[in-house]
């Protein structure tokens, strides 16, 4: 082999052993780095209940507004479970703040806040945690007597709600836009019987909608009219 393709392949060899050991520095750096910005206060719910739809999903809200999800529920009638996958949102500062303050309330879940009563219907396993830092507590339960774990419930459930419908409208308009109008025309409805929870959390996906000029006029309509109730 010629001198001079040796040289070249000894300096290859140098510079892929230097990004080799660059690489494990910065794999190794990555617990100190996490661990040097502590997690910010969040409120968590779960809920487990099988045969309905989604029969699992966990919310998580943080301090700053912020939230993700997590769902097995079906995007359409005919379809299979979909495996759970974090979908990130944000919501009000009145929806925030209404939860962080029932937490509170709720003494951030620490100790029994399940009734214990038998003679009522099951509804799901329920979890509520708070999270602070390294500090976590959770209690889990099926009815609670507690006013304010309720109302966390109450919207908890709702905000559900609204986020599978933000993932079956981003369904529909990538693959089947003229089954966006049903499920406007049904979120409408909820909100008219106050089971809807934050609009806010799927903005982006009814702004895309809105703003398509590929979309049926109709329903770029209810998406403008659910996007200022949610006051955007």
């Amino acid at each position: 082999m010629p001198r001079g393709e040796v040289f070249f392949g000894i300096i290859l060899s140098m510079r892929t052993r230097l990004r080799f050991a660059l690489l494990l520095s910065f794999l190794w750096s990555l617990p100190a780095i996490c661990a040097d910005q502590p997690g910010s206060p969040a409120v968590s719910f779960t809920l487990d209940f099988p045969n309905s739809n989604p029969s699992h999903y966990e919310i998580t809200i943080f301090k700053d507004g912020k939230g993700s999800y997590t769902s097995n529920g079906q995007l359409s009638h005919d379809a299979q479970p979909a495996d759970p996958e974090v979908l990130e949102f944000a919501i009000s500062d009145q929806v925030r703040q209404q939860v962080f303050d029932l937490a509170k309330r709720a003494h951030y879940f620490n100790g029994k806040i399940d009734s214990g009563r038998t003679n009522i219907a099951n509804t799901g396993a329920k979890t509520l945690a708070y999270r602070d830092g390294d500090k976590l507590t959770s209690a889990t339960y099926n009815y609670s007597p507690s006013v304010p774990v309720e109302e966390l419930t109450s919207i908890f459930q709702n905000l559900s709600t609204t986020l599978e419908f933000g993932r079956r409208l981003t369904f529909f308009h990538k693959y089947q836009k003229l089954a966006l109008d049903e499920e406007l025309k049904n979120m409408e409805e909820l909100r008219r019987d106050g089971s809807l929870g934050d609009i806010q959390a799927i903005a982006p996906v009814l702004n895309e909608i809105a703003n398509d000029h590929s979309v049926m006029n109709v329903s770029r309509a209810r998406a403008m009219r659910l996007l200022a109730l949610a006051g955007k």
